[in-house]
């Protein structure tokens, strides 16, 4: 039976660096959408990034194929080809110093071995609707962890 294609529009917010984050997911399958946020009180635009990706594989109840879709060069760059050098290194950057946000990479690089994931860059602000989606579910996200006082 062939793999579900699912595509996926991902986008972190955040409001200072650091500051309170957000993260935006929108889920497409044949015949079916979903939308996801969230937020952080004290985090990065990476790490809102990079969790946005993570949330919307977290989603998947089995294994898919995946179409990625971001606006962040750190996330597509990072899990297409900077990651093999960095596991090479030992989790280490080529100036030997420690990868930062490895929690999260280390978690996404799981997830992506279990599904059959395509990584696409999209310009942000440029008026693709879907990662136009992302980023408004995204500030929501970041807006509504903010008015529940953080404890979302």
């Amino acid at each position: 039976m062939p793999e579900q294609v699912v595509e996926m529009y991902a986008d972190g917010a955040c409001r200072g660096n650091p500051g309170p984050g957000g993260w935006g997911v929108v889920l497409r399958a044949p015949g079916s959408e979903k939308e996801l946020r969230g937020g952080e009180t004290a985090t990065t635009n990476n790490r809102m990034e990079l969790t946005a990706v993570i949330r919307g594989l977290e989603a998947l109840k089995r294994r898919c194929k995946v179409r990625v879709y971001t606006d962040s060069q750190y996330v597509q760059k990072g899990i297409s080809a900077w990651i093999h050098d960095w596991k090479r290194r030992g989790w280490r950057t080529a100036e030997r110093k420690p990868v930062k946000n490895l929690d999260l990479w280390q978690r996404l690089d799981a997830l992506a071995a279990s599904h059959e994931v395509e990584w696409h860059w999209v310009r942000g602000h440029a008026g693709h609707a879907e990662n136009e989606r992302a980023d408004a579910l995204a500030n929501r996200g970041l807006e509504e962890h903010a008015a529940a006082g953080g404890h979302r």
